[in-house]
């Protein structure tokens, strides 16, 4: 299937949301009307790329708490079954 550039295809669904025709658009950018008809019912958004954003300070710090007390948790642990 081809790919057309996203600016196109909102371009096309706009138009015919504004009461345009299919075949008329259809005819003006050589895209076929099963591809338009497509558009329509589920028009696609482009995907993102790049990294995540990322986590502010105050995420950093819930987790490195989490990580210390987790730490804990198992240094008593171990030391609980330590054999003597």
């Amino acid at each position: 299937m081809k790919k057309y550039p996203v600016g196109i295809r909102e371009e096309v669904v706009s138009r015919i949301q504004a009461g345009e025709s299919q075949c008329a658009l259809s005819r003006e950018y050589g895209i076929s009307r099963w591809t338009i008809h497509c558009w329509l019912k589920e028009p696609v958004l482009p995907k993102t790329r790049g990294y995540k954003p990322a986590k502010t300070l105050a995420e950093y710090k819930y987790e490195n708490k989490r990580l210390k007390m987790e730490n804990e948790l198992l240094r008593d642990f171990l030391r609980s079954t330590e054999r003597k």
